[in-house]
C-alpha cells in the first residue's frame, strides 16, 4: 500500500510538473503572442486542479507512506516552480527508500 501511494504520488507531481511546463510554455505563448486565451484557461484549469490534488496527497503521504513533513512541504514549494516537480521527485523517491 505505502509503496503503491508513493508510487502514484510521484507520477502526479510529475504530471503536476508537465502541466506547469504546459501552462508557461505553450497555453501562455498562446494568449500573449497569438491572442488565444482559452488556451490558458483551459490548461490553467486542469494545472490548477493538479495542483490542489498533489497537495492534498503530499498532506495524505505524511500518516500513509510515512514521508517527513519537511520533505511534504519542500514538495509543495517545489511545485510552484516550473521544474520543482522533476527535483520533487528525486526527494520522494528517498523518502520511498527510508520508509521501507
Amino acid at each position: 500500500m505505502n509503496f503503491l501511494f508513493l508510487r502514484r504520488l510521484r507520477t502526479l507531481s510529475l504530471v503536476e510538473g508537465v502541466s506547469t511546463l504546459l501552462l508557461f510554455g505553450v497555453a501562455m505563448p498562446l494568449k500573449y503572442i497569438w491572442d488565444m486565451p482559452l488556451a490558458v484557461r483551459v490548461v490553467g484549469s486542469v494545472h490548477g486542479l493538479l495542483f490542489s490534488i498533489l497537495v492534498l496527497q503530499l498532506f495524505r503521504a505524511i500518516k500513509i507512506v510515512p514521508i517527513e513533513r519537511k520533505t511534504a512541504g519542500l514538495c509543495m514549494v517545489a511545485a510552484v516552480f516550473p521544474f520543482g516537480p522533476f527535483i520533487a521527485d528525486k526527494w520522494l523517491e528517498s523518502a520511498g527508500r527510508e520508509s521501507s
